[in-house]
């Protein structure tokens, strides 16, 4: 092979070669921000979960108190 050849081959080689150096980074940073995606999501359900938990909570109460008020209705209407 000439050399003239074996440069352009070493040329192609080495244009490879950064290429592949660019996709690495590139799923490097992928995988990262992938990660961060996840902790988001856990974060978002963690507080989508303690949000739920309220809403129960509020739901108890609200029906504790409706039967209160009806009960006071009640014993109005037998005192009237």
């Amino acid at each position: 092979m000439s050399e003239q050849l074996l440069k352009q081959i070493l040329e192609k080689l080495n244009k490879m070669d950064d290429e592949q150096q660019q996709l690495i980074q590139k799923v490097d940073n992928i995988a990262d921000e992938q990660q961060q995606i996840k902790q988001a999501v856990m974060e978002t359900n963690e507080s989508v979960t303690q949000l739920e938990q309220i809403q129960m909570d509020q739901q108890h109460i609200i029906d504790l108190l409706s039967a209160r008020s009806i009960q006071h209705e009640a014993e109005l209407k037998r005192i009237k």
